[in-house]
């Protein structure tokens, strides 16, 4: 069974919206994430430290339409160029998908990724996508969190987590780092 990660930027108050604020970002706040804070490479290893669990990457529609005009060229993402990617919409066109970007396949549903899932394989990434994880989450899919958590409120914005009435859920802690620059990496797993 394959594992799928949520991997993100997070505020305190958990938004998730906009972190570089680029093209297709549209928070008044975008790009909170290269703003204020004094650069310390050590709060960024996470990142690193994911590509050699990334097998494949998926996205929602949204962020597919933002990442894929700018990642298949950017030499920050050049490791993930040729990783099969999936995109889960129901709405994407086939036509509609960049080439020179690696494979990707459109799913259409949450059993699909629940299907895609249950393949042979390594850890698939999601990234961006917070409407998306939230989905995923609430269908018991989403195995582990990898989060950057900057010190900052943002008030409003898309978040990680839904606010619906729903069951309890418990996370594992598997690693945690605080850096100087007020960062804290926080890794769970989700508990079945």
């Amino acid at each position: 069974m394959r594992e799928l990660v949520y991997t993100g930027f997070m505020s305190l108050d958990g938004v998730v919206d906009s972190p570089g604020g680029g093209p297709g970002e549209e928070h008044r706040s975008g790009g909170w994430v290269f703003k204020d804070l004094e650069f310390v490479p050590e709060a960024w290893s996470l990142k690193g430290e994911e590509l050699a669990d990334t097998t494949a990457l998926m996205f929602g529609r949204r962020s597919y339409e933002a990442f894929s005009p700018l990642w298949p060229s950017s030499e920050d993402h050049a490791d993930y160029k040729e990783l099969p990617k999936y995109v889960v919409s129901t709405t994407l066109s086939e036509d509609a998908l960049v080439d020179g970007w690696g494979p990707t396949t459109i799913l259409r549903s949450t059993e699909d990724v629940a299907a895609l899932k249950e393949g042979d394989g390594g850890a698939i990434f999601i990234h961006g996508s917070a409407e998306l994880a939230r989905r995923l989450a609430d269908e018991g899919l989403i195995d582990q969190y990898n989060l950057l958590v900057f010190p900052v409120l943002l008030g409003a914005g898309k978040s990680l987590f839904g606010r619906a009435d729903r069951d309890k859920q418990m996370l594992a802690l598997r690693e945690s780092e605080s850096y100087s620059n007020g960062i804290l990496k926080l890794v769970y797993d989700v508990r079945r």
